[in-house]
């Protein structure tokens, strides 16, 4: 039997794994570098014991959990119903279902082949290699010994991207494009991790002038289209410009965001881009800002998907 496995970075189903998903996070050796697996543990523990409080009020907002699991859910019935002869679920990397109990239902199947595919476009080291890693290492540890392939990335796409650009579209379907600045807002990295060679930002450029060259091609003119950072922690210095920065910049005051480091909806979609940058843009006075959409289970993407999965299946 095949295996389709989705993975990505995951979210607190409630309230109460909060804490949970601050400390599994800040303990990934991928996302804190320090070679000292006791220093991390540290760091974690003090930023997980600043952060819990306001990290609980904030997934209060979004009813009390994060939208990442239900979100990809919805993803995998889809891709499920279009690939029957196949098994199709999904593993998170801080939050339950971890890999381990994702692992152990492929073994009780009897999988003997898996294709992984992370939810992030752009490689970096702190998801795709990150979540790569937990899956292989779990597997090992639990004597899984099918034939594991993976997407490391797919950001130049060209359905991949025909699926945002539509996505854009839709948002603005009633809107004179023209008169809006797009911001492609990805979720920033620290400085350092970018110069000890991780492709990530390099990607995310080039994703954006593939996705500039669909626009003009399409007759869709913005204002102007620029590459901004959110998701900033701690004192370190990280990818610039940060989205608060800008727009700050920006003269039209009327301004769209596309989330092009995020397939699905999460907190830091749905809190930060559509709540908390809202007030920011509000305070800073501009007269339109909107956010669209992830892609989440848009059509197009499901069809980039199963062509990918067909594509696997037929060398295998």
């Amino acid at each position: 039997m095949k295996a389709v496995i989705l993975l990505n970075m995951g979210g607190p189903n409630n309230l109460e794994e909060v804490p949970l998903f601050l400390t599994n996070m800040f303990n990934d050796k991928n996302i804190i570098t320090t070679k000292s697996a006791l220093l991390r543990k540290m760091i974690a523990f003090l930023i997980t014991t600043s952060r819990k409080k306001e990290a609980i009020n904030n997934y209060k907002l979004l009813g009390g959990k994060s939208p990442i699991v239900e979100k990809t859910q919805k993803l995998v019935k889809k891709l499920q119903e279009h690939n029957k002869d196949i098994f199709v679920s999904y593993a998170m990397r801080y939050t339950p279902p971890f890999s381990k109990e994702v692992i152990e239902v492929l073994k009780k199947k009897g999988v003997k082949e898996v294709l992984l595919v992370p939810l992030y476009p752009h490689y970096s080291t702190t998801t795709v290699k990150s979540s790569l890693e937990e899956f292989f290492d779990t597997a090992k540890k639990l004597n899984f010994n099918a034939d594991i392939k993976y997407i490391e990335h797919f950001y130049d796409n060209d359905l991949y991207n025909q699926a945002i650009l539509e996505q854009i579209i839709k948002t603005m379907e009633d809107k004179d494009t023209k008169e809006y600045d797009l911001i492609f807002s990805a979720h920033s990295l620290p400085q350092k991790i970018v110069d000890n060679g991780d492709p990530y930002n390099e990607q995310v450029k080039e994703n954006v002038r593939i996705l500039k060259e669909l626009l003009k091609n399409r007759g869709v003119f913005f204002n102007d289209i620029s590459i901004a950072y959110q998701s900033k922690l701690g004192p370190v210095k990280w990818l610039e410009p940060s989205l608060e920065e800008q727009l700050k910049t920006l003269k039209s005051k009327k301004v769209v965001i596309y989330p092009i480091s995020f397939i699905i909806d999460n907190s830091e979609t749905l809190y930060e881009l559509h709540i908390e940058y809202k007030k920011i843009a509000k305070n800073i006075g501009f007269l339109e800002y909107i956010v669209c959409e992830c892609l989440n289970d848009n059509p197009l993407f499901i069809d980039f998907l199963n062509l990918k999965i067909g594509k696997y299946l037929s060398n295998h």
